[in-house]
């Protein structure tokens, strides 16, 4: 809970501190990327992190990534222009590309599947947490201290997080001879951070029919062409090609996609739209986003008797359905502002996210065991990253597109809550593709027998991968 402490109000914090940063630094143009490259580092180290884990164990690859996040953030607090800043997010995002699937997957270790969902909505619950202290915190380092200090506030929760994972959790891994794929490990690094690079930045940066866009995309293509072909061969893929053949892992990995091209539309839009179409102020703004937070760990924490009941897919379905409808009434008074019918309706959504990315990433950790473990979670927080991008790109297109075709005013409250308007729709197309994975699952039978037991907890020894103990 502390490791997702440091990511969450990390992704949380900066947004309110962005003003006083820039007047500091400079560098206007320039800002955004501090949240891409956050981003895009992320996102493309966290597969290679998820087969090491599954390699040399999950301690120390956590314990790594808090390091350079520590490490990341102070450096950040230290920033003399903003290219240096950029620069030092990236080291960020590295280290957030370790803490986030270490902390799911290390819970996929050393809870049943029973226990999983409930303490899924403490961890979730993090977020909630850090969506109010978070833009609460930027905002008073801001104005009575320094911008700095929303880095230097990351380094007593590093370190506490540190302490308690080197104290408190113990694994033994089997010593055996293993091969790093260093050149698939380059190659999706590289494939996928052009790719990623082309959805944040096309419209943004460049247009999208521009030669570097074209470029970035081609070249991307091909390296990931490469890739298939180098994991085709190699003997211990860093990304293996069976989890896009499992018809469950490639499902729920379209879902978890669908769940990050959803939630990147809605916090990033309905802040704005209830700024500008009603005037409220950021604060009362974000606590209306904070519903959909809040109604996520609430769901979670009673997904596990849900789906120990009815299955994972039925359970998923329920949730699904319950984001389509959320959705659906949003988009409905979306040119019809209201605070609290937009907090309600977060909360919905938030509620339905919850069923439906708890029990899908679950039913996707108990269908392997401990040596894939790490790799399908990290299967799968990957694609919710590459939805997070994709979703940023695409809704970004239809609010511009709608605000280009009302005069070009984004300061028009008519202009905005036409595009937001725009934008929850495409939420509810979200939404539906979401439904479709889950309906696609197969009927996966949940067994109420420990995957591991409670306490320590030490796998039976098999042929295919290192042996993995757990103690909490």
């Amino acid at each position: 809970m502390v490791s997702t402490a440091l990511i969450a109000i990390d992704a949380t914090i900066l947004a309110t501190a962005v003003h006083p940063l820039v007047q500091d630094l400079g560098g206007f143009a320039a800002f955004p990327w501090l949240f891409s490259i956050y981003l895009l580092a992320q996102a493309v180290s966290v597969p290679i992190y998820s087969k090491l884990a599954d390699t040399i164990g999950r301690k120390p690859i956590i314990l790594i990534g808090i390091g350079l996040f520590l490490l990341g953030s102070v450096l950040s607090g230290f920033a003399w222009s903003m290219p240096v800043l950029i620069a030092f997010r990236a080291l960020q995002g590295i280290g957030a590309g370790a803490v986030q699937p270490m902390s799911i997957t290390i819970i996929g270790d050393i809870y049943t599947v029973a226990e999983r969902a409930r303490v899924q909505g403490y961890v979730a619950s993090m977020w909630a947490i850090s969506s109010v202290v978070g833009p609460t915190l930027g905002g008073l380092f801001s104005q009575f201290a320094s911008w700095r200090w929303i880095f230097f506030v990351n380094v007593p929760l590093c370190v506490l997080a540190f302490v308690l994972l080197l104290r408190g959790f113990h694994e033994k891994v089997e010593k055996t001879q293993r091969r790093i794929d260093v050149p698939g490990a380059a190659l999706l690094a590289a494939s996928t951070a052009l790719i990623i690079l082309g959805i944040l930045e096309g419209g943004v940066a460049w247009p999208w029919d521009s030669p570097i866009s074209i470029a970035v995309f081609v070249v991307g293509a091909a390296l990931l062409v490469a890739f298939l072909l180098v994991e085709r061969r190699a003997r211990e893929p860093v990304l293996p090609l069976w989890v896009f053949r499992r018809r469950l892992l490639l499902t729920t990995s379209l879902s978890a996609f669908a769940v990050g091209a959803a939630l990147v539309g809605l916090t990033s839009y309905i802040p704005t739209y209830l700024q500008v179409s009603l005037g409220v102020t950021p604060l009362v703004a974000g606590l209306a986003l904070a519903a959909l937070t809040i109604g996520w760990p609430i769901s979670a924490t009673f997904a596990g008797r849900i789906y120990l009941r009815i299955g994972f897919r039925l359970t998923a379905i329920l949730g699904a359905a319950i984001v389509v409808v959320g959705a659906v009434l949003l988009a409905a008074v979306g040119l019809t502002p209201s605070i609290v019918l937009v907090a309600v309706f977060c909360f919905v959504i938030g509620a339905g996210f919850g069923w439906a990315n708890v029990s899908t990433l679950i039913a996707a950790q108990a269908s392997v065991e401990w040596n894939e473990r790490g790799v399908v979670t990290g299967a799968n927080m990957f694609a919710r990253s590459i939805g997070s991008a994709v979703g940023a790109a695409v809704l970004g297109a239809i609010a511009n597109g709608v605000i280009a075709a009302n005069g070009g005013n984004e300061s028009d409250p008519a202009s905005v809550t036409l595009a937001s308007t725009a934008v929850f729709v495409g939420v509810v197309a979200v939404g539906i593709m979401l439904l479709v994975s889950v309906v696609a699952m197969p009927r996966t039978p949940v067994s109420r027998a420990p995957l591991v037991a409670p306490g320590a907890v030490e796998e039976q020894p098999t042929t295919t991968g290192p042996i993995g103990t757990a103690g909490h």
